[in-house]
């Protein structure tokens, strides 16, 4: 049977999903303020679904 994270790791990771989905979020809104939409559509896209593996990571571990 295999073992799932400790809390620490899980946290660890959660917070360097934080930082990653901000960059997205970042570059997306600034992509998106520049004109450029699709980048920006694709910019935000990603934040939300690192935010979303980030979570899922805390959860199950």
């Amino acid at each position: 049977m295999r073992t799932g994270r400790p809390l620490v790791e899980r946290v660890l990771l959660m917070l360097v999903a934080l930082v990653m989905a901000a960059v997205f979020f970042v570059m997306g809104i600034a992509s998106w303020s520049a004109g450029e939409l699709p980048l920006g559509i694709f910019g935000l896209l990603g934040g939300f679904m690192t935010l979303w593996v980030g979570v899922l990571t805390l959860r199950r571990g």
